[in-house]
């Protein structure tokens, strides 16, 4: 029997975070073998339907921008709500992604939260809407380009 190297590589990366969390206690593998390997199979059915490819350069991209994109959007919220008068006019809007696969949908979801005054509030299909802490502020350039870091980590398929 044969495992295949993703498995391995996952359960690899999954006894590594285990380990770190655990500070590298010996004793926590009784609880964290049977939880890595639970782990690691929920992860290999999970993938079993989405066996797409991701792009390592838009990772790579991806991660600068988002680590960028969270220290500017923190930085922004903090200087809006600390003010002594706070500079906000909640709003909605509602941005429609051009994103076709579902995985890179629900990410771009889940990082509009990291833009500058913005919040995931729904999604339903190709449809956001976004919360804005201020919404005299056009939130659309921002968005399209989170969608196109996005769209780079997660190419269509031909």
């Amino acid at each position: 029997m044969t495992i295949p190297w993703k498995t391995v590589v996952t359960l690899a990366a999954l006894s590594g975070l285990w380990w770190l969390l655990s500070g590298g206690q010996v004793a926590s593998w009784l609880i964290g073998l049977p939880v890595v390997v639970a782990a690691a199979w929920a992860v290999g059915r999970l993938n079993a339907d989405q066996a797409k490819s991701v792009s390592l350069a838009g990772g790579l991209i991806f991660a600068v921008y988002f680590l960028r994109e969270s220290i500017r959007g923190g930085i922004d919220v903090a200087l809006r709500t600390l003010a002594p008068r706070m500079r906000i006019q909640p709003g909605f809007t509602v941005y429609h992604t051009q994103l076709k696969r579902r995985e890179a949908r629900v990410l771009f979801a889940n990082c509009v939260s990291l833009l500058p005054g913005t919040l995931a509030a729904d999604l339903n299909g190709d449809r956001l809407d976004v919360h804005l802490l201020n919404a005299n502020v056009e939130a659309e350039e921002e968005l399209v380009r989170l969608e196109r870091a996005v769209s780079r980590l997660y190419p269509e398929e031909n």
